[in-house]
């Protein structure tokens, strides 16, 4: 009897993915690595999934034209790796009766790391001066600003956000989150708005929410007039979150001081985008989450959790949380009955249980990014 086969077509994991061989293996699985850094298209994954049991889904175009081929052709489940889900539609997947779920909860700390970093790259023109030294040997001496009685703005309060938080308040910064479903988290003394109040108070403005209808293009031309003038901006959540023309209007007019994006609409950056032009703009390859700690926490099976529990013998329902404002805020598992992991979802336990067990798929969680 062969075994199940799963695609990974997830670059982080790909990165490390000789490590995992023997996890694919000890659960008779065959795990196979797609040649690929960045995104397939809907085309190449039309090609290439037929063959397979499960797929382990980076940030390719999970959608029903592909979900729907790939069921036709003997797709059994398949796992998001990583948090975001903008990218996967689960109505196509409940339609087709395919289990699916993402993980997460995984990467707050990893992703919040970076959000602090471009703070205070922006803050201090670290990555500038190091850019003029390197390209231009100079020797520049910008004078930045200290994080110490800054107020922070930030949109979003989910696992990202928090770490983000409280990362920004160890620097002596006051917080100002933005999330209609906030909760108040142990010894993080925030403050709160309603998204757009109080931004002309923000040194910093700090995204670390999902991509939904909601928050696509929150940023965007109508909010300049409400912002400080000099505000520096950080985007570690999704590209479209942001309209890359008003930001650009914001940088021009200096409106917005500088920019720090992991994500940007189109990715990568194009050669000819606008945002080259900023030299105090920092700029990343939406690798927010790519530490190799984090990596293997999400790829490899938790073995003292052992393999995924709380199956639910439907298949996976629509993505229907109630959004609104800034994030989605489901932590707790749609389904009922199915219980909460209190440590991070494994991709590939879920993968190993789904593809063994293809008519007991689990509900999906959702939490914020």
């Amino acid at each position: 009897m062969s075994h199940p086969r799963i695609l990974v077509t997830c670059p982080p994991m790909l990165g490390h993915f000789s490590e995992f061989a023997d996890d694919f293996a000890a659960h008779g699985l065959e795990g196979v690595p797609a040649k690929t850094s960045q995104v397939l298209s809907e085309d190449e994954l039309i090609a290439l999934l037929p063959g397979f049991d499960g797929w382990i889904i980076g940030d390719d175009p999970a959608s029903r034209r592909v979900v729907t081929a790939a069921k036709a052709s003997g797709l059994k489940a398949a796992v998001k790796w990583g948090v975001g889900v903008d990218n996967v539609d689960f109505a196509a997947f409940k339609d087709l009766g395919l289990p699916v779920e993402n993980t997460p909860g995984v990467f707050g700390a990893e992703v919040a790391d970076v959000a602090l970093t471009y703070t205070l790259g922006l803050a201090r023109e670290t990555y500038r001066i190091d850019r003029e030294i390197r390209e231009k040997n100079a020797w520049p001496k910008p004078s930045g600003i200290s994080m110490t009685g800054r107020t922070v703005a930030l949109v979003g309060f989910g696992d990202i956000g928090r770490q983000t938080a409280k990362r920004i308040l160890a620097c002596g910064s006051k917080v100002v989150v933005y999330d209609p479903f906030y909760k108040p988290a142990d010894g993080l003394d925030v403050e709160t708005a309603q998204w757009p109040e109080r931004l002309d108070e923000a040194d910093f403005l700090i995204f670390t929410c999902p991509l939904t209808p909601e928050t696509r293009g929150m940023f965007n031309a109508d909010l300049l007039g409400k912002l400080r003038p000099g505000v520096r901006v950080v985007n570690v959540a999704r590209g479209p979150v942001i309209q890359e023309t008003a930001l650009l209007e914001g940088l021009k007019s200096g409106i917005v001081h500088s920019a720090a994006l992991d994500v940007f609409e189109v990715e990568p950056l194009p050669a000819d985008s606008s945002f080259r032009a900023f030299d105090p703009c920092i700029f990343g390859s939406h690798n927010g989450s790519n530490s190799a700690d984090a990596v293997r926490r999400v790829s490899r099976i938790d073995q003292s959790h052992g393999a995924p529990h709380g199956f639910d013998p439907s298949p996976c329902p629509a993505l229907s949380p109630a959004q609104s404002g800034t994030e989605t805020r489901h932590a707790e598992p749609v389904a009922t009955g199915a219980r909460h992991n209190d440590r991070p979802q494994r991709a590939l336990a879920h993968a190993v249980g789904t593809a063994r067990h293809p008519s007991r798929g689990r509900r999906l969680h959702l939490a914020g990014r």
